[in-house]
Order: structure tokens, then C-alpha cells, then sequence
């Protein structure tokens, strides 16, 4: 971007939103102590297509007990037998020793105190700390459907902390494959990749660490830690999602990955789904579960939103050309594109086929179908731990409170970032404050979008809230399902 080292209001006010939801969803983060607007611009090209423009300045005041990160240590690396490529700062074991005195020292003094006759034990002690810290970290990003955007080491906390907020987004229709950022072609990134991508910069770090750390002794920490801690933690965190508070089963381990299974089918809500069954009855009377049902279809994709997801995305003829290379000259073919990438689009091209001999009433039949075939196992599941308990009425009370203080009813969606980015840019503040609001009280009712942005109109410009009133009147409750246009926002 020719290296002039500005932000703009934009990114600014993304980065400022989400390390403060993150916060507030009790996810280690960076925090966001200010944002400050220059009336200065710079060019930008947002959606890297050949149409550049103007926009301003923007500082955010970054706060963390350290910014240093696993790419940190990789300054000092020594020079690569296959690229030629080296660290900056190589051979500068002085510096690479103090820094990593002082990390532990400074941030893992318990660490620094029970081995401090010991470097080696004393760094495999820190190894393995953070390697726990990551693995529940990216477990806490997979319960609320957190799509980091760019998992390379530089962007990885030496605390466990979310660093780093480029590209991000959270889920709204639950896709494993995911991507949230426009530029990961391959999907490197994508919210099914991540705990295995943070797995993989761990051993960077690792690397970086020798010979203060041999690499016998991290890669087998790495092997024996990461994906224990990671799903131990996940599954603790989905049983809270889920209410299961008395009995920790084998099973649970299905239920979730059919409950996700389901959502992937149906094209759930994520975040919508999970708050909605903490209203679940355990009792079997068909007309409750029939009314539980009809909610539960209208937080699944509807036909219009499939049909935009689906959409192939090659032109025909060039798809033909590339199935025709890839036959005749795989390996130009290597070369100029992947085997997935083009997979994928046949695979998009099948399923849009199908969205076209479909109706509404046939895909709302499909869902709750579906629906009720997990429904029915939860239930089951539910009645094992009432079993267990002495008094239902005290247990179904718990069991709701865990839920909804694990179930957030707000996130940063990205189309509401948007919607306050616009606003902003227009001179109104009052979108982003009201935004604010709502995430510092993810898991509760509050006040109406409405309530609080009139408030805030009467505060700000009148030319600038007349220019977003009759957006804010048409304008869906933040805590709904996404209106159809937001499926197709590309600004991440």
C-alpha cells in the first residue's frame, strides 16, 4: 500500500469493535483503548479491484500487557537450506536470550521461580504453557464462530492473547469451510483450518527456540499438549453452550458434531441457533415441538440466501478450459491453479443445480425434518441428566443460566460493522457507540437499536442522521439473522 504506514476509519473501526466484543465474550484479547480520526486521507483499493479511493485517517490505541508474538523469536532464525532466506537479527543469540528472559520472566514469573536453576526445564515449562493457551484460545474462537483471517506467526501472542484484527469476521450461516478473508485463495485460514493452522506456528516457535529449547523436547510437548487441551476445552465450552451441566459423556462429543452437522445441512444460524436452544422444553409434547421447529427453520438459510452462496463463481468457458489442462498439462496446470479450487466449483455448480428444482415449502420440510432427528437425541441427552438430579425445577433453572451466559445474543456480524463504518464515514459517531453498547452486553437483553440511535441522533449532526434514517428504520434488530444483502458483503 505504498508503505505509508497509515490505517484508515474503516479497519480502524472494526479493529476497535471487535477486540472490545472479544473482551466481552470473556476471550483473551487485546483491548481497544481509543480511535482517532484524521481528517488527513490515503488511497486505498478495498476490494483490490482497480478502483482506488479516498479515505481517512485513523489511529487505534492498542492495549496488551506485550505485543510480542512467535514471529518475534523468528528474527533470529538462521539461514533456510531450500529459499536462502534468513532473519534479520541472525546469530544474535545475545538478543534472542534476553528477549526470552524476559517473556518469562515478565509474563510467566510463576514459570521463572519453579525452575529458575534450570533453563531447559524452565523453557520447556513455558513451551508447554503457551502451548495450552493457544489451544484454548482457538477452542474459544470456534464456540462463537470467530474467524481470525490472517493465523501466520506474526499474528500469534506470546500470552494467548487475539492479536492482530485484519481481515476477521464471525459466522453467520454455519460453514465449516468458511473463509472470512477475500484475499485466501486457498482457504489457509478458513474456521475449519484454524486449530490446525495455530498447531502449525507453534512448531515455528519451536524452531525459533533452539538452542535455548532442543526441538526433541518442544515437538513433543506440541505433540502431546495442543490438540488434548484443544478439545478438552472446546468440548467443555460446547457441554455449557449445550446446558449439559451434570454429566460429562462419551457421547456428548457426537451430539455436538451431529448438532453442527445439522446446521451445516439446514445452512444455520450460528450464532442464533445456540442462543435459541437454551429455550428447548424437555418434554415430548408434539405441538411445543412443533412450535420449536418453526422457530429453529427461521434461523436456517432460505432458498434466495443458498442460491448466493452456491453461485458458481468461474465462467463456464474458463471452468472447461481449466478441467481441459488439468487433463492434457498437469503440470501447467499446477501451476496456474489448484485441484481444490476447482472441485469446490463443480461442487457449486452441482448444488446450485439442485437449488433450482427447489421450493420453499420443499427445503422448509427438509430442515425441520432434519432438526427434529437431533432434537430428539438432545432430548434424550437432556433426560439423563434430569435423572441425575434431585430437583428438576432447580436443574432446568441452572441449566438455561449456563446457556445464556455461554450463548451470546449479539457479535460483531460483519454487515453491522459496515452499517457503523458508513455512518462514520458520513461524520455520524452514534452508530459506532450504539454498536459498542450492545457488544459490552453480549449474553443480554438490551436496550432497542432504535431506542438508543434516536438518543444518539439528537446528540449528533443533523445533516448526518438525516442521511442514515431511513436506513435505520428498514433495518433488521442486530441480534436477527442477517437481511440478504449482508450474504454478499465482501469488506472483511
Amino acid at each position: 500500500r505504498q508503505a505509508d504506514g497509515r490505517k484508515v476509519l474503516r479497519s480502524s473501526i472494526r479493529e476497535f469493535l471487535c477486540s472490545e466484543a472479544m473482551f466481552h465474550l470473556g476471550i483473551p484479547t487485546t483491548r481497544a483503548g481509543t480511535c482517532v480520526t484524521s481528517d488527513s486521507k490515503v488511497v486505498r483499493d478495498i476490494f483490490y479491484d482497480g478502483n482506488p479511493k479516498n479515505e481517512r485517517c485513523t489511529v487505534v490505541l492498542r492495549i496488551a500487557s506485550t505485543f510480542i508474538r512467535f514471529g518475534s523469536f523468528e528474527i533470529f532464525k538462521p539461514t533456510d537450506e531450500h529459499t536462502g532466506r534468513k532473519g534479520p537479527s541472525v546469530n544474535r543469540n545475545d538478543i534472542r536470550i534476553q528477549m526470552l528472559d524476559y517473556v518469562i520472566g515478565t509474563f510467566y514469573p510463576e514459570i521463572q521461580e519453579a525452575y529458575s536453576d534450570n533453563s531447559i526445564q524452565r523453557n520447556a515449562a513455558f513451551f508447554k504453557e503457551i502451548t495450552k493457551r493457544t489451544a484454548r484460545l482457538v477452542a474459544e474462537w470456534q464456540c462463537v464462530g470467530f474467524c481470525h483471517g490472517v493465523l501466520n506467526t506474526d499474528n500469534m501472542s506470546i500470552v494467548g492473547l487475539t492479536i492482530d484484527y485484519g481481515p476477521f469476521g464471525f459466522m453467520d450461516r454455519y460453514d465449516p469451510e468458511h473463509i472470512c478473508n477475500g484475499s485466501d485463495n486457498t482457504g489457509r485460514y478458513a474456521y475449519n483450518k484454524q486449530p490446525e493452522i495455530c498447531k502449525w506456528n507453534l512448531g515455528k516457535l519451536a524452531e525459533a527456540l533452539v538452542p535455548e529449547l532442543p526441538l526433541e523436547i518442544s515437538e513433543l510437548i506440541l505433540e502431546e499438549e495442543y490438540d488434548a487441551e484443544f478439545e478438552k476445552h472446546y468440548l467443555q465450552k460446547m457441554r455449557k453452550k449445550l446446558g449439559l451441566i451434570q454429566l460429562e459423556l462419551e457421547e456428548d462429543n457426537k451430539l455436538v458434531s451431529e448438532l453442527l452437522e445439522t446446521m451445516h445441512l439446514t445452512g444455520g444460524d450460528f450464532t442464533n441457533i445456540f442462543y435459541l436452544l437454551s429455550s428447548f422444553l424437555v418434554d415430548s409434547d408434539p405441538s411445543r415441538l412443533e412450535d420449536f421447529l418453526e422457530k429453529l427453520a427461521t434461523q436456517c438459510a432460505s432458498l434466495e440466501e443458498l442460491k448466493v452462496a452456491f453461485k458458481p463463481q468461474m465462467d463456464p468457458r474458463q471452468l472447461s478450459m481449466m478441467l481441459m489442462l488439468a487433463q492434457s498439462n498437469p503440470q501447467l496446470f499446477a501451476l496456474i491453479g489448484t485441484k481444490a479450487n476447482i472441485n469446490k466449483e463443480l461442487e457449486r455448480i452441482e448444488q446450485f443445480s439442485k437449488l433450482q428444482q427447489l421450493t420453499a415449502a420443499d427445503l422448509l420440510g427438509r430442515n425441520k425434518r432434519h432438526w427434529k432427528e437431533w432434537l430428539e437425541k438432545y432430548r434424550v441427552r437432556l433426560q439423563k441428566e434430569i435423572e441425575n438430579v434431585s430437583n428438576a425445577d432447580v436443574w432446568n433453572t441452572d441449566h438455561v443460566k449456563v446457556m445464556n451466559s455461554n450463548n451470546p445474543k449479539y457479535i460483531l456480524r460483519n454487515y453491522i460493522a459496515q452499517n457503523a463504518i458508513e455512518a462514520a464515514e458520513n461524520g455520524d459517531f452514534s452508530e459506532v457507540r450504539n454498536v459498542l453498547k450492545l457488544l459490552e452486553n453480549p449474553f443480554q437483553e438490551t436496550e432497542s437499536f432504535r431506542e438508543v440511535k434516536e438518543e444518539a441522533e439528537e446528540e449528533g449532526t443533523a445533516a448526518a442522521a438525516a442521511a442514515c434514517a431511513e436506513v435505520t428504520r428498514s433495518r433488521l434488530p442486530y441480534c436477527s439473522k442477517p437481511p440478504l444483502w449482508a450474504s454478499e458483503l465482501c469488506v472483511t
